[in-house]
Protein backbone atom coordinates (compact mmCIF):
# COMPACT_ATOMS: atom_id res chain seq x y z
CA UNK A 1 0.00 0.00 0.00
CA UNK A 2 1.25 3.57 -0.99
CA UNK A 3 2.54 5.62 1.93
CA UNK A 4 0.20 7.97 4.23
CA UNK A 5 0.27 11.54 3.14
CA UNK A 6 -0.80 14.44 5.05
CA UNK A 7 -1.80 17.88 4.38
CA UNK A 8 -0.85 21.47 4.83
CA UNK A 9 -3.40 24.90 4.81
CA UNK A 10 -1.16 27.61 3.31
CA UNK A 11 -3.43 30.45 3.21
CA UNK A 12 -6.37 28.84 3.43
CA UNK A 13 -5.28 26.95 0.55
CA UNK A 14 -4.72 23.08 0.83
CA UNK A 15 -1.68 21.41 -0.11
CA UNK A 16 0.33 18.49 -0.48
CA UNK A 17 3.62 18.31 0.12
CA UNK A 18 5.45 15.26 -1.89
CA UNK A 19 9.19 15.70 -2.46
CA UNK A 20 9.49 19.50 -2.63
CA UNK A 21 6.49 19.57 -4.68
CA UNK A 22 3.38 21.22 -3.50
CA UNK A 23 0.37 19.62 -4.81
CA UNK A 24 -2.75 22.13 -4.89
CA UNK A 25 -5.81 19.76 -3.20
CA UNK A 26 -7.21 17.72 -2.73
CA UNK A 27 -10.31 17.77 -4.35
CA UNK A 28 -13.12 15.37 -4.80
CA UNK A 29 -12.31 13.61 -8.36
CA UNK A 30 -16.25 14.21 -9.22
CA UNK A 31 -15.45 18.17 -8.64
CA UNK A 32 -12.87 18.04 -11.18
CA UNK A 33 -13.06 19.67 -14.60
CA UNK A 34 -11.19 20.47 -17.59
CA UNK A 35 -9.48 21.82 -18.98
CA UNK A 36 -6.47 20.70 -17.32
CA UNK A 37 -2.85 20.96 -19.26
CA UNK A 38 1.08 20.55 -18.15
CA UNK A 39 0.84 19.31 -15.09
CA UNK A 40 1.78 16.37 -13.02
CA UNK A 41 -1.53 15.05 -10.96
CA UNK A 42 -2.01 12.54 -8.08
CA UNK A 43 -4.95 10.32 -7.24
CA UNK A 44 -5.50 9.33 -3.75
CA UNK A 45 -7.70 7.34 -1.71
CA UNK A 46 -9.26 9.41 1.43
CA UNK A 47 -8.87 7.15 4.59
CA UNK A 48 -9.74 8.08 8.31
CA UNK A 49 -6.57 9.90 9.12
CA UNK A 50 -5.63 11.07 5.51
CA UNK A 51 -4.82 9.70 2.41
CA UNK A 52 -2.99 7.14 0.44
CA UNK A 53 -1.27 8.16 -2.71
CA UNK A 54 -2.40 5.73 -5.38
CA UNK A 55 -0.99 6.77 -8.80
CA UNK A 56 0.89 9.44 -10.33
CA UNK A 57 1.03 10.30 -13.72
CA UNK A 58 1.21 13.72 -15.96
CA UNK A 59 -0.68 14.95 -18.68
CA UNK A 60 0.15 17.57 -21.75
CA UNK A 61 -3.39 18.62 -22.22
CA UNK A 62 -6.77 17.59 -21.84
CA UNK A 63 -10.40 18.87 -22.62
CA UNK A 64 -12.35 15.76 -21.77
CA UNK A 65 -14.19 15.27 -19.30
CA UNK A 66 -13.95 11.55 -18.45
CA UNK A 67 -10.66 12.00 -18.70
CA UNK A 68 -10.02 9.88 -15.16
CA UNK A 69 -13.56 7.77 -15.29
CA UNK A 70 -11.80 6.58 -19.10
CA UNK A 71 -8.13 5.94 -17.61
CA UNK A 72 -6.89 1.95 -17.85
CA UNK A 73 -5.99 3.07 -14.41
CA UNK A 74 -9.83 3.85 -13.12
CA UNK A 75 -10.38 -0.01 -12.14
CA UNK A 76 -7.31 -0.06 -10.00
CA UNK A 77 -8.18 3.58 -7.80
CA UNK A 78 -11.42 2.27 -7.35
CA UNK A 79 -10.17 -0.77 -6.01
CA UNK A 80 -8.11 0.71 -3.89
CA UNK A 81 -10.59 3.87 -2.67
CA UNK A 82 -13.41 1.77 -2.23
CA UNK A 83 -15.40 3.79 -4.05
CA UNK A 84 -15.31 6.70 -6.47
CA UNK A 85 -16.55 9.19 -3.61
CA UNK A 86 -13.63 8.55 -1.94
CA UNK A 87 -11.29 9.15 -4.36
CA UNK A 88 -9.19 12.38 -4.26
CA UNK A 89 -7.13 14.33 -6.98
CA UNK A 90 -3.91 16.87 -6.53
CA UNK A 91 -2.50 18.83 -8.98
CA UNK A 92 1.29 20.35 -9.64
CA UNK A 93 0.62 22.81 -12.40
CA UNK A 94 3.98 23.05 -14.74
CA UNK A 95 3.06 25.48 -17.87
CA UNK A 96 5.59 25.67 -20.25
CA UNK A 97 7.02 22.43 -19.37
CA UNK A 98 8.32 19.14 -21.58
CA UNK A 99 6.88 15.96 -20.83
CA UNK A 100 9.95 14.74 -19.83
CA UNK A 101 10.00 17.18 -17.31
CA UNK A 102 7.07 16.03 -15.85
CA UNK A 103 7.61 12.37 -16.29
CA UNK A 104 10.98 13.09 -14.21
CA UNK A 105 8.93 14.12 -11.14
CA UNK A 106 6.19 11.30 -11.70
CA UNK A 107 9.65 8.57 -11.58
CA UNK A 108 11.06 10.44 -8.53
CA UNK A 109 7.37 10.15 -6.71
CA UNK A 110 6.93 6.38 -8.20
CA UNK A 111 10.19 5.42 -6.90
CA UNK A 112 10.06 7.13 -3.31
CA UNK A 113 6.07 6.34 -2.82
CA UNK A 114 5.24 3.25 -4.45
CA UNK A 115 1.82 3.79 -5.77
CA UNK A 116 0.13 0.74 -5.56
CA UNK A 117 -1.61 1.57 -9.46
CA UNK A 118 1.57 2.49 -11.12
CA UNK A 119 3.50 -1.05 -9.52
CA UNK A 120 0.58 -3.33 -10.07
Amino acid sequence: MGKFITLEENNNQLTIQILHYEFLGPIEISEWGPPMGQLVYLLFSKTKNGFNLLYASQVEKTDKTDFFTQSDKFKCWIQHAGSEEMLYLAVYPMSDSQASDRERIVQQIISKYRPPCNTE
